[in-house]
Formats: structure tokens, C-alpha cells, sequence
């Protein structure tokens, strides 16, 4: 008789340990389903941070551009300033010497 009460405590513990085991079995299926979903998290945020380096080149480009235009823009201003104080004094030296001349 001895037996059977250790066989029947060693019943219930193996029962209790399948079920501990199922539960773990659950618990593991679960996180592989949440790793899964970060896994799709973190792709979505690779393609985000791609798309943000595209806009960054973007960016950058515009702003070479806008650098080369600035510096044209700033070139010919010089060019045209030149052009205009040239014009100018020659009027005004013309101007002058005509006058003197003219006396």
C-alpha cells in the first residue's frame, strides 16, 4: 500500500509538470509571435530612416544648387556693378571734360 499513495503523488506531479510545460510551450509560441511583430516594427522603421536619408539627399542637392546659384547670382552682381560705376564715371568724366573744354 505504500506504493500507491507515491504513485499517485508522482501522477499528479507529472500532471502538474505537462501542464507546467504547456504553459511554457504557450508562453514561448507568444513571444515568438511578439519578436515576429517587433522584427516587423523595426523593417518599417528601416524603410522610414530610408526614406528620411532619400529626403536628406534631397535636401542636400537643393542646397548645392542654391549655393552655385548664390555664388552666380553674387558674380554677376559684381560684374554688374562694375559695368555700372565704369558707365558712370565715363559719363561723368565725358561730362567734365566737355565742360572744361566748352570754357
Amino acid at each position: 500500500m505504500p506504493a500507491s499513495p507515491m504513485e499517485g503523488r508522482m501522477a499528479r506531479l507529472e500532471g502538474a509538470y505537462e501542464q507546467v510545460s504547456r504553459r511554457l510551450t504557450s508562453i514561448d509560441s507568444r513571444f515568438d509571435g511578439v519578436d515576429q511583430r517587433f522584427d516587423a516594427v523595426d523593417r518599417r522603421f528601416d524603410a522610414v530612416d530610408g526614406r528620411f536619408d532619400a529626403v536628406d539627399r534631397r535636401f542636400d542637392a537643393v542646397d548645392r544648387k542654391i549655393e552655385t546659384l548664390d555664388t552666380k547670382i553674387g558674380r554677376h552682381f559684381m560684374w554688374m556693378i562694375g559695368i555700372v560705376l565704369t558707365a558712370s564715371l565715363t559719363s561723368t568724366g565725358a561730362t567734365i571734360i566737355t565742360i572744361y573744354l566748352h570754357h
